[in-house]
């Protein structure tokens, strides 16, 4: 009996649709010919997500502009998986798993949560923000976030008072140096001023005592940078701050030390080195997910960070939700 399923008959030339679709009948069929463009901009994007250390910062500063916003880097491979398939290209579908196994590599731990669940005390840092038009708004978040120790960053002068009263029923101790201040539930003394070279105060050491002994924080606000036009991305002050604050951590007689603040700069950037390669950031170690803090209305990378040394183990990191400064407040649990 003749069979009358148009979609049973074979395709034209005697070859399935999906085989006249793809040509896969060798190198001459052109899947394995075309899409050469595709394939190189695949591969220059695993360059970039692997070899992004050198990338020179002689010129504006790319190589910490790259690093700024590394993982977004990802989202080059889902548009060029598309295109190979738009092109019906093998080639291109092959080089299009380069950067995604790159990109998995370096930020594919962060997808999944590493929450080992509740610590002894629980530590928070808030660039509230010169401008913040609700600082009423920030203080009732802060009490009702859950922390012992709070590290308050870009504090006007204006509002610290609302602050200072605000938080006093949570926090009996506090220290404000310049712009920063650190508001405790345990006692804090041996409070020194760091000088990050900028002229004014914007970081300081304290000494915490906790039930289980006493703990180094620093808190610090290093120098914001900027992306010019006619000066790339301009980071020198920030660094040179950077250095500096590397080098009091360095100098620091307490083990346990916690690093809380706006360090303007991300985990992978390499300018921040002096300090990130002495600690271990709170986020990568017990986060869940990429936990970008800044800005707020659509928050593009971490740059309010939470490091710690000396047996101080993050249990979890959290970030909170919007309030009326342009960054997010960042919280991290702490076990001995």
């Amino acid at each position: 009996m003749a069979q009358t399923d148009e979609a049973a008959a074979p395709a034209e030339g005697g070859q399935p649709a999906a085989r006249r679709f793809w040509r896969t009948d060798g190198w001459r069929s052109g899947t394995w010919r075309r899409g050469w463009i595709l394939a190189v901009l695949a591969a220059l994007t695993a360059a970039l997500l692997a070899f992004h250390s050198s990338v020179p910062n002689a010129i504006g500063n790319l190589g910490s502009l790259l690093e700024t916003f590394l993982p977004w880097l990802g989202l080059a491979v889902p548009v060029l998986l598309v295109l190979a398939l738009l092109r019906r290209s093998a080639l291109a579908l092959v080089a299009v798993l380069l950067p995604a196994a790159v990109w998995f590599n370096l930020f594919g731990g962060l997808l999944t949560d590493k929450s080992t669940g509740k610590g002894d005390f629980t530590v928070l840092t808030h660039n509230v923000a010169a401008g913040n038009p609700d600082p009423a708004g920030t203080v009732r978040m802060l009490n009702s976030s859950g922390a012992q120790i709070v590290a308050l960053e870009e504090l006007a002068s204006n509002a610290v008072t609302t602050y200072r009263t605000g938080l006093a029923a949570s926090y009996p101790y506090h220290v404000v140096e310049g712009t920063v201040g650190l508001w405790s539930k345990y006692p804090i003394t041996d409070t020194r001023v760091v000088d990050i070279r900028i002229g004014w105060t914007r970081a300081f050491r304290a000494t915490v005592t906790t039930g289980q002994g006493p703990l180094a924080v620093y808190v610090a606000h290093l120098p914001s940078v900027r992306v010019k036009f006619d000066g790339g991305f301009t980071a020198e002050q920030r660094d040179v701050s950077a250095q500096a604050l590397g080098d009091a951590i360095e100098a620091e007689p307490l083990k346990k030390v916690l690093l809380l603040g706006d360090l303007n700069g991300t985990m992978n950037d390499r300018s921040l080195a002096p300090v990130t390669s002495q600690l271990r950031s709170a986020q990568g170690a017990a986060g869940d997910g990429f936990g970008f803090s800044w800005p707020a209305d659509f928050p593009m990378a971490r740059i309010d960070q939470i490091l710690s040394k000396g047996g101080l183990k993050p249990t979890d990191s959290r970030v909170l939700p919007a309030d009326g400064s342009d960054h997010l407040a960042v919280a991290a649990d702490f076990r001995y």
